[in-house]
């Protein structure tokens, strides 16, 4: 059942972390309502619903937010909740009659986390942004890139989903678990902004140290260093090499056929232009899979560049069966493990309103109440799948 057993989840509709935030705590066994628009709105990436993998795991009430008698509907929702998730503005759940002092004057043990971008006040607390857009301010965006050239935005990996939703499952679990505790539960204001930038703690400590130059491409962990970068194959694909410790690169030399007598030291600066033109030629003569052949069983720090339609299938990848088919789709599976309670993927992604009336009387909805809910305009599907 997952580590989250028995924990209660309200998630209002949103987009990017929010929604991510969601599917991990699914996936680690809470049972999460996604309180729906009752209509697609035009929000995010416009996936249909059964490719927006980040909703697997769910069931689905539709409920409008703008009418009053919806507030009072989640209000009752809220009530039975551990956990609201929401992705709102700031002041926009405050501006329905759903701000925090609500939801916890009904609900005192519950926790709220609020995901956005900026975080809940500061001067562009109300402005709109992207990922891009707030890694760019925490400086993490100005570190990536290559030398000489613009910074390049790696996916919406850093800002959404491990700066934003992870940060929030994070909260929501810390939350929890002192709520148990207290009996009281609390609100989480979790920012992108304060996400990203955490995840770029160690870069402090190297600035402050003067290990870390600012300058794109020029240290070790930014393809500034020859031996911790990538380089083309013959077949037009690509390799990684991440050999930092001695020893793995006295490996990677050997896999090369190289010596030491021949090249720059290591952390000889001034000659890395000349070990990265050594490096790139010898890696061009060979195919990405004959260099996965050579570098077989070794400790240099290599891995072939696999495209994500690629890389559910590498031997390690099967091995550790890191990916999950739902409904037909492979996905990534839950993480991380665990030993006694693994997660799992209950179910592909709801449309809206599916599986919403077993939710409800899953949450000890009596029918009276539900039919009370449905005349507050929330709406389901039965378990015949068709509006109830």
């Amino acid at each position: 059942m997952g580590p989250l057993a028995g924990v209660k989840v309200l998630e209002l509709e949103a987009i990017g972390p929010v929604p991510f935030c969601g599917m991990m705590l699914a996936d680690m066994g809470a049972d999460v309502i996604l309180v729906d628009r009752p209509a697609a709105s035009g929000l995010g990436l416009d996936l249909a619903r059964e490719h927006d993998l980040m909703l697997r795991g769910r069931r689905s009430v539709t409920l409008n937010l703008k009418r009053s008698d919806g507030v009072s509907a989640l209000l009752e929702l809220a009530a039975r909740a551990d956990v609201l998730i929401e992705g709102f503005r700031p002041g926009v759940l405050e501006r329905m009659g759903l701000g925090p002092e609500i939801l916890l004057e009904r609900n005192p043990k519950l926790v709220v986390g609020r995901m956005t971008g900026w975080g809940q006040t500061g001067p562009l607390a109300p402005r709109a942004g992207h990922d891009i857009d707030y890694i760019a301010l925490c400086g993490a965006l100005h570190a990536i890139g290559h030398a000489g050239e613009r910074p390049v935005p790696p996916l919406n990996l850093v800002g959404d989903f491990g700066g934003g939703g992870m940060l929030l499952a994070f909260g929501v679990a810390a939350a929890l678990v002192e709520a148990r505790a207290s009996g009281k539960g609390q609100v989480i204001d979790a920012a992108m902004t304060e996400g990203a930038a955490l995840l770029g703690t160690m870069f402090s400590g190297m600035i402050a140290s003067g290990q870390w130059r600012e300058a794109r491409a020029a240290n070790i962990l930014d393809s500034g260093a020859p031996w911790y970068d990538t380089y083309e194959t013959s077949d037009g694909k690509f390799v990684a090499i991440g050999a930092i410790e001695p020893k793995f690169y006295a490996d990677l030399l050997f896999r090369l056929g190289l010596t030491y007598e021949d090249l720059p030291a290591q952390h000889d600066r001034a000659g890395w232009p000349l070990l990265r033109a050594r490096f790139a030629a010898i890696f061009r003569s060979k195919t990405r899979e004959e260099w996965s052949r050579a570098f077989e069983g070794s400790d240099a720090c290599f891995a072939p560049v696999l495209a994500f339609s690629e890389a559910k299938s590498h031997p390690h990848n099967a091995a550790r069966e890191n990916s999950v088919n739902v409904a037909g789709i492979d996905q990534p599976a839950p993480a991380p493990r665990f030993s006694r309670t693994p997660g799992a993927v209950s179910s592909a992604p709801p449309p809206r309103g599916a599986m919403g009336g077993e939710a409800l009387r899953d949450w000890g909805f009596s029918a009276a109440e539900i039919a009370a809910l449905r005349r507050q305009g929330v709406g389901f599907a039965g378990d015949g799948g068709t509006e109830a």
